[in-house]
């Protein structure tokens, strides 16, 4: 069974990604993190994230530096947000995406094309997603916590600015697949989308289109 999680930045899709993984025994691979690591590899190398060629580079990154805590840092985001719009990357990372997707007994994958692009045959597929403002307010909640210093204005004018990048790139840009559930969790609890999200998956595995 492949299960696609597609949305936007703090939507909690990779919260709700991990959970149906390990309701459905899958494994799961968050897709954003490969284009992290493309991000932070241009950095690291002196590059500019908005250049093609300097970020094609970067995509022959260790496969140790998925584990470097610094990918989740908040500007690694907005590397990988800048990175992700050169088709040549996106190339580059298609067939890693199309390979875990397609293994025996499938997976969970979760980014912006997954749904769309990368596992179009996929059992299930979800759009999570939450208004921006409540996005914001999430993500600056648990920026807050971690100590950060930054205004919710900040945050909010970041989460407009990564939306405007997913969804205007001209290659496989954030979209809703026709086939998948939109999952509006602004008024929902964590724990209320999760189990949204399963009985959505337990019904489509049930009653398959």
């Amino acid at each position: 069974m492949i299960i696609a999680v597609d949305g936007p930045t703090a939507s909690g899709k990779g919260t709700i990604a991990r959970a149906l993984a390990a309701h459905f025994g899958l494994p799961v691979l968050d897709t954003g993190l490969l284009y992290r690591a493309v991000g932070y590899q241009t950095q690291l190398g002196h590059g500019d994230p908005d250049n093609a060629a300097d970020a094609l580079a970067a995509c022959d990154f260790p496969d140790t530096l998925l584990d470097d805590p610094a990918l989740r840092y908040e500007s690694t985001g907005g590397l990988a947000s800048r990175v992700s719009i050169h088709p040549a990357v996106r190339k580059a990372l298609f067939q890693r995406q199309v390979d875990f997707a397609n293994q025996p007994g499938g997976a969970v994958l979760d980014g912006r094309d997954i749904g769309t692009v990368i596992a179009p045959h996929a059992d299930a597929k979800l759009f999570v997603t939450a208004s921006p403002e409540e996005r914001a307010r999430r993500r600056h909640a648990e920026m807050r916590a971690r100590g950060v210093d930054v205004t919710y204005d900040a945050v909010l004018a970041d989460v407009h600015a990564r939306d405007a990048r997913d969804t205007g790139r001209a290659d496989a840009p954030l979209l809703r697949a026709d086939d998948a559930l939109l999952l509006d969790n602004s008024e929902m609890d964590i724990n209320e989308a999760i189990a949204a999200a399963i009985a959505f998956v337990e019904e489509r595995v049930r009653r398959p289109s």
